[in-house]
């Protein structure tokens, strides 16, 4: 289960921290961030995907402001680690990878349009860490490449459902891919959503997700361009808890005959026997409209009904007693 944060920190290393701490409060087990190099993966003419900040010129300008140097870095992972949470982050450029490496991150995340760039998959297979690979921008064919490339290295792969949709509608989740990746790769596969709600987590982890990621905020009104697809950190908590259950249903196959079993005291009040629907006379040839099926059921199973029906009784009844064999003469 990983927090993902992305960029929702806008920048600020105090609130990057902060989210450390909230993730880990809300039990996940890993907390992810980005971490951007400007200089060495974009350039002054990158277009703004979507123009959402009134204080950077250029995307240029918000990767650099996006920036932590190694130090803060360290720190973020040292806090995370203290906290009980898997550090991860997803580098953008082979220089990232090597910051990363130099901190000693133990698992890589690779970033859904980062999946054709096969020296930087390379350089990350070459540390022999686990890799999870997320598939939101690429065709199949990508991803078969991809994952030829890092196995190549003998190193382990995860593959993550993922739509690169902000917020993700539900038509276009795509749990469908959870057992198209585990039937075509023989991997690990997983959900990165984008649907800023918990239900397609739930669903995955269901249909046999290992791995769900979600980005995080601390509220829909904080600032930042992943806020619409992001979950709160009270509601990763919920999810988290939900993961959980679905984790424990899945992991524990239930015997029916022995529920049964366990449930018969509770089966005697609620089921229902075979009573005098009146007051009977002795010799009286039993038909259905002399019977009725009332609890508890500790008397003839209302069950037995058809062959109670056409018995001679061999003592008279009041209304709602209970048949017994030992007063029918023929069953």
């Amino acid at each position: 289960m990983i927090g993902e944060i992305a960029q929702a920190h806008d920048g600020s290393l105090g609130a990057a921290h902060s989210y450390i701490d909230a993730v880990a409060k809300a039990g996940a087990d890993a907390v992810k961030f980005q971490t951007h190099i400007a200089e060495a993966e974009s350039t002054s003419q990158e277009p703004w995907r979507v123009e959402f900040s009134p204080q950077d010129r250029t995307r240029f300008d918000y990767w650099k402001r996006m920036e932590f140097s190694e130090d803060q870095w360290a720190g973020l992972k040292r806090h995370a680690e203290e906290k009980g949470l898997l550090f991860l982050s997803s580098p953008f450029s082979i220089e990232a990878v090597e910051l990363l490496t130099r901190i000693g991150i133990k698992a890589w995340k690779v970033a859904s349009g980062e999946v054709d760039n096969l020296p930087m998959l390379e350089r990350m297979a070459l540390t022999r860490l686990p890799i999870l690979l997320s598939s939101g921008m690429s065709r199949l064919t990508e991803i078969d490449l991809a994952l030829e490339r890092i196995r190549s290295f003998g190193t382990p792969v995860a593959v993550l459902q993922c739509t690169s949709r902000y917020p993700c509608p539900p038509e276009e989740v795509g749990l469908n891919m959870i057992s198209l990746f585990r039937e075509r790769y023989h991997c690990p596969v997983g959900l990165s959503d984008h649907s800023g709600t918990l239900f397609p987590s739930l669903a995955a982890v269901a249909l046999g997700a290992r791995i769900v990621e979600v980005h995080v905020s601390f509220s829909p009104e904080t600032f930042g361009p992943d806020v619409s697809s992001s979950v709160t950190t009270s509601e990763l908590k919920q999810l988290v808890e939900g993961v959980r259950f679905i984790g424990r249903m899945l992991s524990s196959p239930v015997d029916k005959d022995r529920l049964a079993d366990d449930a018969a005291p509770m089966k005697a009040l609620f089921s229902k026997s075979i009573v005098a629907k009146n007051d009977l006379r002795a010799g009286l040839v039993l038909k259905k409209e002399h019977l009725a099926a009332k609890k508890p059921g500790t008397g003839i199973p209302a069950a037995r009904l058809p062959e109670v029906i056409g018995c001679r009784l061999k003592k008279g009844l009041q209304r709602n007693q209970f048949l017994s064999e030992d007063i029918l003469e023929g069953v």
